[in-house]
Protein backbone atom coordinates (compact mmCIF):
# COMPACT_ATOMS: atom_id res chain seq x y z
CA UNK A 1 0.00 0.00 0.00
CA UNK A 2 1.21 3.79 -0.83
CA UNK A 3 -0.40 6.76 0.48
CA UNK A 4 -0.33 10.32 -1.35
CA UNK A 5 -1.48 13.90 -0.27
CA UNK A 6 -3.79 14.99 -3.48
CA UNK A 7 -6.02 17.68 -3.69
CA UNK A 8 -9.65 17.84 -5.10
CA UNK A 9 -10.60 21.61 -4.31
CA UNK A 10 -13.36 22.08 -7.18
CA UNK A 11 -15.93 19.97 -8.66
CA UNK A 12 -14.79 19.42 -11.97
CA UNK A 13 -11.27 17.94 -10.06
CA UNK A 14 -13.39 15.55 -8.46
CA UNK A 15 -15.53 13.95 -11.62
CA UNK A 16 -12.46 13.54 -13.18
CA UNK A 17 -10.51 12.11 -10.12
CA UNK A 18 -13.09 9.70 -9.68
CA UNK A 19 -13.05 8.99 -13.79
CA UNK A 20 -9.26 8.42 -13.53
CA UNK A 21 -9.23 5.96 -10.31
CA UNK A 22 -12.43 3.70 -11.62
CA UNK A 23 -10.03 2.97 -14.22
CA UNK A 24 -8.09 0.79 -12.33
CA UNK A 25 -8.85 -2.40 -10.87
CA UNK A 26 -7.99 -1.76 -7.13
CA UNK A 27 -9.47 0.03 -4.10
CA UNK A 28 -8.13 3.13 -3.26
CA UNK A 29 -9.18 5.00 0.33
CA UNK A 30 -9.79 8.99 0.72
CA UNK A 31 -8.93 9.54 4.27
CA UNK A 32 -9.49 13.00 5.88
CA UNK A 33 -8.89 12.72 9.64
CA UNK A 34 -11.24 9.94 11.21
CA UNK A 35 -13.23 9.49 7.43
CA UNK A 36 -12.38 7.07 5.52
CA UNK A 37 -14.46 6.56 1.96
CA UNK A 38 -13.82 5.01 -1.30
CA UNK A 39 -12.04 7.06 -3.56
CA UNK A 40 -14.64 5.65 -6.19
CA UNK A 41 -17.60 6.73 -5.02
CA UNK A 42 -18.41 10.57 -5.78
CA UNK A 43 -21.51 10.94 -3.21
CA UNK A 44 -18.39 9.99 -0.38
CA UNK A 45 -16.15 12.40 -1.90
CA UNK A 46 -18.44 15.53 -1.20
CA UNK A 47 -18.82 14.46 2.01
CA UNK A 48 -15.16 15.37 3.17
CA UNK A 49 -13.82 18.63 3.44
CA UNK A 50 -12.27 19.60 0.54
CA UNK A 51 -10.34 22.77 1.41
CA UNK A 52 -7.77 20.47 3.00
CA UNK A 53 -5.41 18.10 1.13
CA UNK A 54 -6.37 14.60 1.76
CA UNK A 55 -4.81 11.30 2.36
CA UNK A 56 -5.23 8.82 -0.60
CA UNK A 57 -4.10 5.30 0.16
CA UNK A 58 -3.58 3.02 -2.74
CA UNK A 59 -3.79 -0.68 -2.04
CA UNK A 60 -1.98 -1.92 -5.17
CA UNK A 61 1.98 -2.50 -5.28
CA UNK A 62 1.92 -4.11 -8.75
CA UNK A 63 1.00 -1.27 -10.67
CA UNK A 64 1.79 2.06 -8.77
CA UNK A 65 4.17 3.57 -11.31
CA UNK A 66 0.98 3.92 -13.41
CA UNK A 67 -1.15 5.03 -11.17
CA UNK A 68 0.43 7.75 -9.94
CA UNK A 69 1.22 8.83 -13.31
CA UNK A 70 -2.36 8.73 -14.00
CA UNK A 71 -3.30 10.43 -10.78
CA UNK A 72 -0.01 13.12 -10.88
CA UNK A 73 -2.32 16.12 -11.66
CA UNK A 74 -3.99 15.37 -7.93
CA UNK A 75 -0.97 14.66 -6.06
CA UNK A 76 0.66 17.81 -3.85
CA UNK A 77 4.51 17.13 -4.07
Amino acid sequence: MKTVKISLNSIDKVKAFVNDVTKFNTDFDLVSGRYVIDAKSIMGIFSLDLSKAIDLNIHDDDRIDNILETLKPYIIE
